[in-house]
């Protein structure tokens, strides 16, 4: 009887071992959960954490995103971070927008 009663707690201790190993990152359960997984492989994010090389600014992914970086090539600024060269005030592109500075030496002023 006694060996009946120990029974639901050796079952219970089964149980906690084999869930021991599932924790988030671990070799039979990578970072995130599979929709974000699911979200990193379409988007080429790491949202995750499963996929480090997607990391935004890295070599395989540059700062922002492409769509900020589509922009910032048509429009000669650096929201995406990725253009630091077109930031505002640097030696290609000076304070200001070419329009105010337009306006600026019309009017013999500076701001």
């Amino acid at each position: 009887m006694r060996n009946l009663l120990l029974l639901p707690a050796a079952v219970l201790a089964l149980g906690v071992t084999a869930c021991a190993d599932t924790r988030d990152g671990t070799r039979g359960n990578p970072p995130g959960t599979e929709a974000t997984r699911a979200l990193d492989r379409a988007a080429g994010t790491n949202v995750s954490g499963a996929y480090p090389g997607q990391s935004d600014g890295t070599a395989a992914n540059p700062p922002g995103t492409a769509a900020t970086r589509a922009v910032d090539r048509a429009a000669g600024t650096n929201v995406s971070g990725a253009y630091p060269g077109q930031s505002d005030g640097t030696a290609a592109n000076p304070p200001g927008t070419a329009a105010s500075r337009a306006a600026n030496r019309a009017a013999r002023t500076r701001r």
